[in-house]
């Protein structure tokens, strides 16, 4: 990866002024680089990493695997996308094992997710079977840890 794009995935606050002194390079060349990169879709958008328990989010994330029947001439892209086109779906990730996909759903209740789960995702037709995970406590997230002040550097022994 390039070692710009490798500074704006780890934080994308930084400006092109301080790429250029990190890098060492000329700030408007940074700058033609970062926007070029925007418009081709190679930066897809920009986040901050949140702590959503400190945050007060009470929504609930599943972790679902989705089995899927490829297609031919297009595999598993057409009914992927179609899935990931859904307002619950965060990620939709084409993977290897014994499910097809990943695909990370939020929702303000379990049942809500649950009835995502029952009604829009499993009755597409080519989902084989599904398979969801709730997410119960995020250790860490994107690199970053969460819950850092209560770490300690050791795990406590007993006899």
């Amino acid at each position: 990866m390039d070692p710009i794009l490798e500074s704006l995935h780890r934080n994308s606050k930084v400006d092109a002024v301080q790429l250029a002194e990190i890098h060492k390079l000329d700030e408007k060349g940074i700058a033609a680089r970062i926007a070029g990169w925007e418009k081709d879709g190679t930066i897809l958008g920009y986040q901050a990493v949140i702590d959503l328990e400190k945050a007060g989010n009470s929504e609930v994330t599943a972790l679902i695997d989705v089995k899927i029947t490829p297609e031919r001439g297009g595999g598993f892209d057409r009914l992927a996308r179609r899935i990931a086109k859904f307002d619950q779906v965060k990620s939709c990730i084409l993977i290897s094992g014994g499910y097809d996909l990943l695909v990370i759903v939020e929702g303000p209740t379990l049942q809500e997710v649950a009835r995502f789960v029952a009604e829009k995702l499993s009755t597409l037709e080519g989902v084989l079977s599904t398979a969801t995970h709730f997410q119960l406590k995020v250790y860490k997230q994107n690199g970053f840890l969460a819950h850092a002040e209560s770490e300690t550097e050791r795990l406590p022994v007993t006899p």
